[in-house]
């Protein structure tokens, strides 16, 4: 095998693709700052039994494992980073009050998670700590559309759904692991057959609820319908509730819901989103409320969020223009490198040619050259 063959799904960034990337990563972090949101930075490796407790078993298949030789405990590189930002909240913070983070950086798949991902996503992602009211939640769909539209992400669509929903339907009715794990799956499938099958035995109520969910998706006019056809159980009105209240707040975006969605339904506790553009094969943002991220960590509090992925982002928004350059003379004269680096100093881009080579670059576009003029050096258009 070649030495400059890559691992399937492993890729290096080019020039003009990277730089865009990057000013992508500016502009997300700079607009969760914006919001209150203080950026951490959690180490790439961490010990095997803090990746992958609680909620982080999920990531199980997910995470690439090895051996520390120093240690010689068995330590993963990270599959996530909301798992490490709960350990952060729980253990080096501990504040009492709300608390907003921030981070972007890599992380490793096994395998990826989607037809021609790759397995090295650069995750950004915005978590608050702390509140369980609706306003938490708001605010992280809220900060993901903002994101999106700093990011030039047109024609955003946000589909709404609630955990608590099902579990307010399967509530009190016997059922074994094995069994509600095929009722999830039929509902994801919405799969009448297989879910009516799944079923046959259990209380009336439980079974026609989760029937009618199938139905249950489209525009506001579901959750209309949803109080009509299913038990009304407090914990269902208020799931109800609360994605009415997130989607009035949804602005510059269609709204949707499928009430039968349960992707993440091990991890989220309540209101669940996903944003999506057409020409997209996924969501480009999955976020909502997980209370239960930080149990593993003994600090069992309130938590919402999103996460996206850059690299993924930068495939579906366009291009951005070249950066504008000034293509100078290499030269010794003190004049010359003055000139130089005052541009500079004022941000402009100056690429000095070498001697008698041409420059090849593919993310600056000269359209100015700084020449010597009347023993002045002057900046004119190419």
């Amino acid at each position: 095998m070649s030495a400059w063959v890559l691992p399937d799904h492993i890729a290096d960034v080019l020039p003009s693709e990277a730089r865009h990337i990057e000013e992508l990563r500016r502009g997300l972090l700079d607009t969760a700052r914006s919001y209150g949101y203080e950026l951490v930075m959690p180490p790439l490796l961490e010990h095997l039994d803090s990746l992958l407790s609680g909620a982080g078993e999920a990531l199980d298949l997910q995470t690439f494992k090895l051996v520390d030789q120093l240690s010689g405990r068995s330590i993963g590189l990270r599959a996530d980073t909301t798992q490490q930002v709960a350990r952060i909240d729980a253990h080096l913070l501990n504040r009492r009050g709300v608390t907003r983070l921030c981070y972007c950086g890599p992380v490793l798949h096994a395998r990826p998670d989607r037809p021609r991902a790759t397995r090295e996503p650069l995750q950004f992602g915005a978590e608050i700590y702390g509140h369980a009211g609706t306003e938490a939640d708001i605010e992280s769909v809220v900060l993901a559309l903002e994101c999106l539209r700093v990011a030039q992400v047109p024609e955003v669509s946000v589909d709404l759904a609630d955990v608590r929903i099902v579990r307010s339907l399967l509530a009190g009715v016997p059922v074994d692991l094995a069994t509600l794990s095929r009722v999830h799956a039929a509902l994801a499938a919405k799969d009448g057959s297989e879910l009516a099958h799944l079923t046959r035995g259990f209380p009336a109520a439980a079974r026609e609820g989760l029937l009618a969910l199938l139905q249950l998706y489209g525009d506001a006019q579901v959750l209309d319908e949803a109080e009509k056809v299913l038990k009304p159980a407090p914990e269902l009105r208020k799931a109800l509730s609360d994605l009415k209240s997130v989607a009035s707040r949804i602005k510059g975006a269609r709204v949707t819901f499928d009430l039968a969605d349960l992707r993440g339904y091990a991890y989220y506790s309540g209101t669940r989103f996903a944003m999506y553009v057409p020409g997209a094969s996924d969501a480009l943002v999955r976020g909502g409320r997980y209370d239960e991220v930080g149990a593993a960590f003994g600090r069992n509090r309130p938590a919402a969020g999103f996460s996206l992925d850059i690299k993924q982002l930068v495939g579906v928004v366009a291009p951005r223009p070249l950066k504008a350059a000034i293509r100078a003379p290499w030269g010794d004269g003190a004049e010359a490198i003055a000139a130089i680096a005052a541009l500079r100093r004022q941000g402009e881009t100056v690429v000095c040619m070498l001697s008698e080579s041409s420059s090849e670059i593919d993310e600056f576009c000269c359209d100015r050259e700084l020449v010597c003029e009347d023993g002045q050096w002057v900046v004119h258009p190419l």
